[in-house]
């Protein structure tokens, strides 16, 4: 299993944040300064407000996400650790990565199944458009 460079437009993230909220258990990942930060749970539900997304989190994430800084958002397909992953990248207009949200796994460690094909739906109509 490969990267991919299948994308969908950054003007899409509102719509996809919403979606992806539905979807239950995540592992939300943050790149900064040469750390690494996880939040494994829902992805919060939000709203829009003053140019931000205001993530409005049950579980402790929370937060506001300048939506207009998302370019793209890449389909990223790999093994990681011996494991098949999924995950969506949240890219700016220097193609740095802002955020990533990974499919969830149960409790045995597999891919949530729903979560899996929904991903796989979304990446098809991005491919078809």
């Amino acid at each position: 299993m490969s990267e991919t460079t299948v994308q969908l437009a950054g003007s899409q993230a509102l719509d996809l944040l919403q979606q992806i909220s539905t979807w239950g258990n995540t592992t939300t990942i943050i790149l900064h300064g040469g750390s690494v930060f996880e939040f494994k749970g829902d992805f919060p539900t939000g709203t829009m407000a003053e140019g931000f997304y205001n993530l409005k989190g049950n579980g402790g994430f929370e937060g506001h996400l300048n939506l207009e800084s998302v370019q793209s958002i890449q389909f990223q397909s790999k093994n990681h650790r011996g494991r098949e992953s999924h995950a969506l990248v949240f890219v700016d207009k220097n193609n740095d990565t802002i955020f990533k949200i990974f499919l969830g796994r149960d409790a045995e460690g597999n891919l949530l199944q729903h979560q899996l094909e929904k991903f796989e739906q979304l990446r098809q109509q991005a491919v078809s458009h």
